[in-house]
């Protein structure tokens, strides 16, 4: 029995373009990240894969990509499930900021803490180990269970909600997880046992 799970992190958005910290905000995808989701779908098809379930975030960009990724297989109708468990970090007071401004108000090393050490939240927001404490029960609690019965399943998510699953799933540490460039609109392809242990993975983007 085929265990497939397929990590994709939405197209680029408008404050992805803009430079500015995203989080919990809700910009549209931009029509760069258009054609980034629509080419994951492409590619997806022309590996044949189809699935069973869909999970996605509650923000528009991730979930507008898993519809355009949709499109493309021809799965327009396939059950998805949408939670804030899978939000991207919360960057708190830095929400809204473009990263340069921030570097110059609070200096080049502290933002470089709160956007690179795994457990040092920026003001009001998440850390990634923080991020990771929500979404990995939520991962084991309701989309493992689906993978592991042979539902073929796609998740559409953020980068530091993906970094989160890709830490657990791959066993890296917090160094090698921060370390980790996810591409937008990438596709990244697992396999995995009857234990919920990998046996392979593709990442889209190498």
């Amino acid at each position: 029995m085929e265990r497939l799970l397929v990590l994709v992190r939405h197209g680029q958005s408008e404050w992805n373009l803009k430079n500015l910290f995203t989080g919990w905000k809700d910009p549209d995808l931009t029509e760069k990240g258009v054609a980034e989701a629509k080419k994951a779908g492409e590619e997806l098809r022309d590996l044949k894969l189809q699935f069973d379930i869909a999970f996605t975030s509650d923000l528009s960009r991730a979930q507008k990509t898993l519809t355009l990724i949709l499109d493309e297989l021809g799965q327009q109708d396939l059950e998805t499930v949408k939670d804030q468990a899978l939000n991207e970090r919360d960057y708190g007071d830095l929400t809204g900021m473009n990263k340069d401004e921030a570097r110059e108000k609070f200096g080049e090393e502290q933002v470089h803490i709160w956007r690179r050490s795994f457990d040092i939240p920026p003001p009001g927001g998440e850390s990634l180990k923080m991020t990771a404490e929500r979404v990995l029960p939520y991962f084991k609690s309701e989309i493992l269970p689906q993978v592991l019965t042979g539902k073929r399943t796609i998740v559409a998510a953020h980068g530091n909600s993906l970094r989160a699953l890709i830490m657990h799933l791959e066993g890296l540490t917090p160094d090698e997880i921060l370390q980790r460039e996810l591409g937008t609109g990438t596709p990244i392809i697992y396999r995995l046992d009857e234990d919920g242990k990998v046996v392979s993975v593709q990442d889209l983007a190498a």
